[in-house]
């Protein structure tokens, strides 16, 4: 068993979770109540629910790749994987960085959640 996997299934599909509760409550319904007109408000809803899907793959996946530790391919799916994560916490760091608000990193933290599972993942694979 990889146990970097293991920790990177772990920490994504607690992500995941957090995601799901925590963005619903404070993404989705405020979004959906908001005065956006129709059309853009469901497709951020639809990109939430992807998200929140993408999430839970990627976590079962890092899941699955600790149980099959050494099988041909992990290692090539375990970098997509991380990348994948790196990828979203960096989208996070943009976005972020270029708004101008005070004490940036933490107005949207969530790429404090995605980079660690980046790393997991890629420990694994090396």
């Amino acid at each position: 068993m990889n146990s970097w996997f293991l920790a990177a299934g772990i920490t994504a599909v607690g992500v995941a979770a957090v995601h799901i509760i925590g963005g619903r409550r404070d993404v989705v319904r405020p979004l959906l109540s908001c005065g956006l007109a129709d059309e853009p408000k469901r497709v951020l809803h639809a990109v939430w629910h992807m998200v929140s899907v993408d999430l839970v793959l990627s976590g079962l996946v890092l899941l699955y790749l600790a149980q099959a530790d050494g099988a041909p391919g992990t290692g090539l799916v375990a970098w997509f994987v991380a990348a994948h994560f790196i990828a979203y916490a960096a989208a996070f760091l943009v976005v972020t960085l270029s708004v101008g608000w005070p004490r940036p990193l933490l107005r949207l933290p969530q790429w404090i959640l995605l980079l660690p599972i980046a790393v997991l993942a890629a420990a694994g694979a090396a």
